[in-house]
């Protein structure tokens, strides 16, 4: 994986063989931050990144000049790797949370203005996600949710859900009010 933008764009992450993780493909990741730098200024954004794995939309995030990342994973080693790599790379506003996400998003107080979520694509309780976002009120009036999933599951019965990027199996659904 690499970072695509940004002050690191160019770098190559290699990721540890153990991590039990699917990174965002690097086609998926530059069509998705183009479609987010057209619409934020990328160096106002606070950002929760949920399910962070090996962290590659964090760094994206950092790389590009955002003020806040949060990394959410309740993996261990994720979170070592997470950790070790930020620091490595010196993208200090990045922090990791080591915890099991829906956890971390009831006991949540905070106001993002981007959540992204890339769940595991057999978790079954992704679409729990937009619920308890929009019902803890945890985005700004401009925030958006991007859940990233496989392309046989749909959210378009959710009122906050607004449009679909399909990218092959995976999808980038947004959701906003």
């Amino acid at each position: 994986m690499r970072i695509i933008g940004g002050e690191k764009g160019g770098i190559i992450i290699q990721a540890p063989s153990n991590l039990p993780v699917r990174p965002t493909t690097d086609r998926s990741k530059e069509s998705l931050f183009n479609i987010l730098q057209n619409r934020f200024d990328m160096e106002a954004l606070s950002v929760l990144d949920l399910f962070s794995g090996t962290g590659n939309i964090s760094y994206e995030f950092a790389s590009r000049g955002s003020r806040k990342i949060t990394s959410v994973d309740e993996n261990a080693n994720c979170v070592k790797f997470i950790t070790a790599t930020s620091q490595k790379l010196k993208l200090d506003k990045i922090s990791v949370v080591k915890q099991d996400v829906f956890k971390f998003l009831q006991q949540c107080t905070e106001k993002f203005d981007i959540i992204f979520g890339d769940a595991p694509y057999a978790l079954s309780r992704m679409g729990e996600i937009p619920q308890i976002v929009f019902e803890k009120d945890l985005l700004h009036p401009s925030g958006i949710l991007i859940l990233e999933h496989a392309s046989s599951l749909t959210f378009n019965h959710l009122s906050q859900f607004k449009e679909v990027r399909v990218y092959g199996q995976s999808c980038f659904s947004f959701f906003y009010l």
